[in-house]
């Protein structure tokens, strides 16, 4: 209670606008900044976790495709050190230069393997035997070749080995390749070969380049064989990392070429080898992310500081306004001057009051106020006699108007001879007062509906002749005169068949109306007809004009009108559906629920 009678005294001796400034501050700014600068925190941490995840899980991918390669390379030289037509081949002498390179050309198992596995850039065999050196796979030991450290290695231990070289292709261009090193025994001889297997390439670009991450692979101390790029390659790996560790690992913010970033080291030793192939993958653009994410979300938190301060000041001003405001016209009303302000923005209590002073001042006003709307009322009245009368004026040409005079012109036409004319106006008559009588009510009985069409379809057949043909199936036991339907719903349809279908059709036209029952549930409408039909587009543009108002709209209004109708009547599960194929015409369904059709 102490607390809130001194939360009470503190805030009542203030002036509303300082009241306002510290429940904003202590409510609003503190909270937000806390909470901002907390989330800001966790979102860095996250993203820096994000990150270091996505590194490492692409060094693993990167370690799994290395992994593959040299033990397929192993596997591979396990099969060509072991194959005795080799050996015998390398520790074999023949009377002549012929006979050695024939023997050497026939040998081609080192040529299938090449070409068929795609990870192998080149299988070489360096020998001492000078009579099939230079010819197949089989290259010479020279003098060169002999002082270089991986024929010396090779010769020294029959364990395999990897190591980077250098290539120069004929244009001066340099690559780094990774090579498998292994010596072919050849007891017979007691002598021995050195087997090199050359990585592809283009077999370790398609395999490691397929995430937004760059990778870099070498192995042991030796220049960079693989580097997303190009960028490294040929160089020494551009990180700092522990050679003498078993296997080295290492994720986080790292200095790659002496630039931080976020990446990942792995280590893979490959089978049956001392070697070490170690691979790192990263991220560039990472830390910038993250700081440009970390500086869009300040933005943001300064942002929606500044903005509730900003409107806080102007709600203060606006507030401090309309209490000046209700004392001006309380100050106006107590010298006797009525004619304040028409309105007082807002529903508060400040509002409350503005509308005390206005009921206080109304009252006096009433009189005045009474007879000035009476006078309106009055003018009213006079108005709306006018356009009765008008409208009564108007109303004297009526529909029984109408049907005599064109019972008129028939009886005329008929004394003429011309029954044709006659027959026509007969029927133009009871097409009227169809439509007339049904313009306004609910429903109308099925049979009536279908007596129309034959009235509509006898005025078509004057004008197209046997051209177009109509034929009503009806379900047997159907008696249309139990089922109530909206009025006017069938014709315009039949009439959109007739006008687009068979618009372009000589002869032979026709037009199916079929009535059943399905699921014992609804009743079914087929309308089809034989015309020209629809491509796809044009359907899905029909059926979008049915289902969607366009108010600039001059095609399919008369479907859309019945789609709506329908929708509003029965529920939008019974809409109109429309089927079409070009060249084998159309076909527009209604589904009508039987127990509305019953009511």
């Amino acid at each position: 209670m102490n607390f809130k009678r001194s939360l009470e005294k503190f805030f009542s001796q203030a002036r509303v606008q300082r009241q306002l400034t510290d429940v904003f501050i202590l409510a609003l700014l503190i909270p937000v900044a806390c909470i901002g600068f907390l989330l800001l925190y966790n979102s860095r941490s996250t993203l820096y976790d994000h990150y270091q995840e996505q590194a490492e899980s692409d060094s693993i991918r990167v370690r799994s495709i290395m992994f593959d390669l040299t033990t397929n390379f192993y596997n591979l030289s396990e099969d060509i050190v072991s194959d005795t037509e080799l050996q015998q081949l390398l520790g074999n002498s023949w009377d002549n230069e012929l006979e050695a390179r024939l023997a050497a050309q026939n040998y081609n198992r080192i040529t299938k393997i090449r070409q068929q596995d795609t990870s192998i850039a080149s299988i070489s065999i360096y020998t001492f035997n000078e009579q099939i050196a230079g010819y197949g796979d089989f290259n010479a030991i020279t003098g060169e070749i002999a002082k270089t450290s991986w024929f010396r290695k090779a010769s020294s231990t029959s364990a395999v080995f990897w190591q980077t070289l250098r290539r120069d292709d004929n244009y001066g261009n340099s690559y780094w390749e990774l090579n498998m090193f292994r010596q072919i025994t050849l007891p017979a001889s007691r002598s021995y070969a050195v087997l090199v297997v050359t990585a592809s390439d283009n077999y370790l670009k398609n395999r490691i380049e397929n995430t937004t991450l760059k990778n870099i692979v070498t192995v042991n101390q030796d220049p960079v064989f693989y580097s997303t790029g190009k960028a490294f390659t040929g160089q020494q790996l551009p990180l700092e990392i522990d050679y003498d560790q078993y296997l080295y690992t290492d994720t986080g913010v790292l200095s790659l070429d002496d630039e931080d970033t976020i990446a990942s080291v792995n280590t893979l030793q490959p089978y049956r080898s001392d070697d070490k192939v170690y691979i790192v993958a990263y991220n560039p653009q990472a830390l910038g992310d993250i700081a440009h994410i970390q500086n869009n979300f300040l933005l943001i938190l300064v942002f929606a500081i500044l903005l509730p301060c900003l409107l806080i000041y102007l709600f203060i001003r606006y507030f401090s306004a309309r209490v000046n405001t209700l004392r001006s016209a309380m100050h106006q009303a107590s010298r006797g001057d009525y004619n304040i302000i028409d309105s007082f923005h807002g529903s508060d209590e400040l509002s409350e009051a503005f509308k005390d002073l206005q009921t206080m001042i109304q009252e006096i006003k009433a009189k005045e106020a009474l007879v000035y709307e009476g006078k309106i009322r009055e003018q009213q009245l006079e108005n709306q006699q006018q356009q009765m009368e008008y409208k009564m004026l108007a109303s004297q040409i009526n529909p029984h108007f109408l049907y005599n005079t064109l019972e008129t012109i028939r009886m005329k036409a008929f004394a003429a001879g011309n029954r044709e004319v006659a027959t026509a106006i007969k029927l133009l008559g009871k097409s009227l007062r169809y439509v007339l009588d049904n313009t306004g009510t609910v429903s109308t009985t099925l049979a009536k509906e279908i007596d129309y069409l034959h009235i509509y379809f006898s005025i078509q057949q004057l004008r197209f002749g046997d051209r177009i043909l109509y034929t009503v199936d009806i379900q047997e036991g159907l008696d249309l005169t139990n089922y109530q339907i909206l009025p006017l719903l069938l014709q315009p349809i039949v009439e959109n068949a007739v006008s687009h279908g068979l618009a372009n059709v000589e002869s032979g036209g026709k037009i199916l109306l079929r009535i059943y029952e399905q699921d014992d549930t609804c009743l079914r409408i087929d309308i089809s007809d034989n015309g020209v039909g629809m491509t796809d587009e044009e359907l899905m543009l029909l059926r979008k004009n049915i289902s969607e108002k366009d108010t600039g709209r001059t095609q399919s209004i008369g479907l859309y009108n019945i789609n709506q109708r329908l929708c509003l009547c029965y529920g939008p599960e019974y809409a109109l559906t429309v089927s079409s194929a070009q060249g084998r015409g159309t076909m527009v369904s209604l589904r009508l629920p039987l127990n509305k059709l019953m009511e």
